[in-house]
C-alpha cells in the first residue's frame, strides 16, 4: 500500500495541536552583532551528555548565524513576553531586531535577554539536515532560571498555563 505526506496545512494543523514552549535563540552572527530568532522547536535530546536541540528553516536568516556559532543561547520566554517572541519572529532585520530590547553579553560571550525565566547556553554538538531544516544539537555548558509563567505555542496562537 503506496504512502502519502499530507499537505502542509495539515501537518500545521496536526503539529499545532501540541502545546510548545517559546524561545528565542541568540548568538553574535560573524561580525559579532547580536542575533536572534524565535522558535517553538526547542527540545531536550539527552541528559548524559546534557543535549538540546533546535529546527531551523534553511531559509531562515539565522540559519547561516546558527551554522558558525561557536555558542548560543536559548532564552525559555516568560508569559509577559509574547511582544518580543513576535519581534524575533518576524521579517525585522537581524540587525533591527535587538533595538531598544534589553539584554548582556556574559564574559563567555552570550547573550542573555532580560526577563526570561531561563537561559540554557550551548556549544554545538552536532547538526544534521532534515527536509527543509537543519537540527542543531547543543551540548548545554550552564544556565540559569528565574521564576515566572512560561509563554507557549499553541494552535497558531500564544496562551499561558493557569499555573505554573
Amino acid at each position: 500500500m503506496p504512502f502519502h505526506d499530507v499537505d502542509p496545512a495539515q501537518f500545521r494543523q496536526l503539529c499545532g495541536h501540541f502545546a510548545t514552549g517559546v524561545v528565542v535563540i541568540t548568538a553574535p552572527a560573524k561580525d559579532g552583532a547580536p542575533a536572534g530568532m524565535t522558535a517553538n522547536s526547542f527540545a531536550s535530546v539527552s541528559l548524559n551528555p546534557p543535549l538540546v536541540s533546535v529546527n531551523v528553516d534553511h531559509a531562515a536568516d539565522f540559519h547561516p548565524v546558527m551554522e558558525q556559532a561557536e555558542g548560543y543561547v536559548f532564552n525559555v520566554l516568560s508569559s509577559a513576553q509574547e511582544a518580543l517572541s513576535r519581534r524575533f519572529a518576524g521579517n525585522l532585520a537581524q540587525f533591527q531586531r535587538f533595538d531598544g530590547v534589553g539584554y548582556k553579553v556574559d564574559d563567555r560571550g552570550f547573550i542573555l535577554l532580560d526577563g526570561v525565566i531561563a537561559t540554557i547556553a550551548c556549544i554545538p554538538h552536532s547538526r544534521f539536515e532534515a527536509g527543509d531544516h537543519t537540527v542543531f544539537v547543543g551540548r548545554v555548558i550552564g544556565g540559569s532560571c528565574a521564576p515566572g509563567r512560561p509563554l507557549l505555542y499553541y494552535r497558531g496562537g500564544y496562551m499561558t498555563p493557569a499555573r505554573a
